[in-house]
């Protein structure tokens, strides 16, 4: 191996951490049992909490009340199985903000496994969707009102 090559032999695996902390769209990592594990930059601009307030936190501090069960069903069912539907599809779902306040985020997950295939954590790669839910809300108040408004024939 020439000097060269030596010296970026660790690089692909400094790339990721770099990519991981400095990407654009808020990337979270939580354990097999729902606690967060790793919170970069861009998670704290959408979803409110620092990194510091959210690490070692269970997952429930950024999902709504009502969503919990649902939510806490599907993980576990996830960890047991190391299977999940979610690994090619965008998810759209609330999110809660430390001041109480509902967000609309789409998020995509990769499941972590061991060498042995066991869940050793759960990565999802997450964005804002709250200006786009908001807007096909109104659109779709638009055209309530348009068709309760037209004359029937």
């Amino acid at each position: 191996m020439s000097d060269q090559a030596a010296d970026h032999a660790d690089a692909p695996e400094a790339w990721l951490v770099q990519l991981a902390h400095q990407a654009a769209d808020p990337i979270i990592i939580a354990d097999p049992d729902g606690r967060i594990r790793f919170w970069n930059a861009a998670a704290t601009s959408v979803l409110g909490w620092t990194a510091e307030q959210a690490i070692g936190e269970s997952l429930d501090i950024i999902i709504p009340d009502r969503q919990r069960p649902r939510h806490w069903a599907g993980y576990e069912r996830v960890m047991a199985t190391g299977e999940t539907d979610y690994g090619d599809k965008l998810l759209r779902v609330p999110s809660l903000h430390p001041d109480g306040q509902r967000h609309s985020i789409a998020f995509t997950v990769t499941l972590l496994k061991d060498a042995d295939g066991a869940v050793t954590a759960i990565a999802a790669i997450i964005r804002d969707e709250t200006e786009r839910w908001q807007e096909e809300r109104d659109l779709r108040r638009q055209l309530s009102e348009l068709t309760t408004a037209a004359p029937t024939p």
